[in-house]
């Protein structure tokens, strides 16, 4: 089959890595792709804006599927376009990816479903938002509602904080995403990520990670995109995987289906584990960056045969996805300034002296100039690796992030502290 893949990022290298193993791949396209996605697709420039311009190329180019790795065309609809169109598509619909295009979506639906989660209050000016911070003890969470590049959620450890966070926010700190505040109680407890993919009615397991959002080592200062994750978490253990799927996965699912919005594609919970359980701390409606490199580098099925069943509705017509029992580990090496104002220009040199067996560097924000690799974003590569745990992958890790030249460049040189340290204790 010809398959178009949209995106830009390490997530869609490592999507575009692994579907060009695929014997059923032909012809394949990215838009708009980097360097290292150029090295499986053909990279070409399309509008994601103008769902008109994706149709033509489609049938120009006889595409048979549309695989969208970020979560804005999404968002803005282009899968239901698509859809329209006859064309199958890996990504749900623009209604039930609010619940990643609105945190106050998916809070009223975990309501309305029973699916555990924090308590909230969803707000849409200034004074309604400062009111209702009496409602909730320190420290309190306060989250743009729209997409802010993973960027828009702020813990809040004083009142002041809470008062300057909700003040910025309206204020257009994250521009239209913070036109909507949601105010959440804390939950303590470890986060983790699990994945799942539906095709709207059949469920399975997609793996679970556990990522680095902090820029700074001991998961310090401000939020980011991901600094890096490993996979799989041994934290959710398969009777907590069990209560996932059961308590918040399924009836996500189920209840989008019966309000007439089914969704399809990868679901990615974000959760807290409590001394209650898994909760819910926020959906995104595709794979993250940087855990899609990990789940990537474990994965042993055919990803591109995984998507077309999906696309198709045809989910209980195959396996579940196999994955590798090692551990797998990213490291996401930065631009000098990131998450503020990366720096740009940085030249890349040695990546492929850093590759060997069981490492592999997706290209993130990255650009070619006359020849030469440069930085071309803020987070710039994964240079991810499998190892028989989670220590030995973090190892071969930054064993090849230390043969890489980028002056511009830095990373967090404890990616997988948690786990590392679990397994030190045996």
């Amino acid at each position: 089959m010809n398959i178009l893949l949209l995106g830009s990022g390490g997530r869609e290298h490592a999507l575009a890595w692994k579907l060009a193993q695929s014997p059923s791949v032909e012809k394949f396209y990215a838009s708009p792709g980097n360097p290292g996605i150029a090295e499986h697709a053909i990279c070409v420039n399309l509008d994601v804006s103008d769902h008109g311009s994706v149709i033509l190329f489609c049938a120009r180019n006889d595409i048979d599927m549309v695989v969208v790795g970020p979560e804005a065309p999404l968002v803005d609809g282009l899968a239901e376009s698509l859809r329209m169109a006859e064309i199958f598509v890996f990504g749900p619909d623009k209604a039930p990816a609010q619940l990643e295009g609105s945190k106050g979506f998916t809070k009223d639906l975990c309501a309305r479903a029973d699916i555990p989660t924090a308590g909230y209050v969803r707000t849409t000016n200034q004074a309604e938002a400062l009111a209702a911070l009496d409602k909730f003890s320190i420290p309190v969470v306060i989250k743009a509602d729209g997409l802010a590049a993973g960027k828009g959620v702020i813990i809040a450890e004083t009142r002041e904080q809470a008062e300057d966070a909700i003040a910025m926010m309206f204020d257009g700190g994250f521009g239209d995403a913070g036109a909507e505040v949601v105010i959440e109680e804390f939950l303590t407890g470890e986060e983790a990520s699990f994945f799942a993919i539906t095709d709207g009615k059949n469920v399975l397991p997609f793996g679970s990670a556990q990522d680095h959002k902090r820029v700074g080592e001991g998961d310090t200062g401000p939020n980011t995109g991901g600094m890096g994750a490993y996979s799989p978490a041994p934290v959710l253990t398969p009777a907590l995987q069990k209560q996932v799927m059961d308590q918040i996965i399924q009836p996500t699912v189920d209840t989008l289906a019966a309000e007439g919005t089914p969704y399809s594609g990868v679901l990615f919970a974000g959760l807290m584990l409590t001394d209650t359980g898994p909760q819910l701390i926020e959906y995104n409606a595709r794979f993250g960056d940087p855990e899609c490199q990990v789940l990537m580098m474990r994965l042993q099925s055919d990803l591109a045969a995984i998507m077309l069943a999906t696309a198709k509705g045809e989910l209980d017509q195959i396996s579940a996805p196999e994955f590798d029992q090692q551990s797998a580990l990213t490291v996401v090496m930065a631009a000098k300034g990131y998450p503020a104002t990366p720096e740009k220009g940085g030249k890349i040199r040695n990546l492929s002296g850093a590759e060997s067996e069981g490492v592999k560097i997706f290209h993130a924000g990255t650009a070619e100039d006359d020849g030469a690799l440069i930085a071309n974003g803020g987070r710039v590569l994964n240079v991810t690796a499998l190892g028989s745990n989670t220590t030995e992958a973090q190892g071969k890790a930054y064993a090849a992030v230390d043969k890489i030249d980028f002056e511009t460049g830095f990373c967090r040189r404890d990616i997988g502290w948690r786990e590392v340290a679990r397994e030190a204790e045996g």
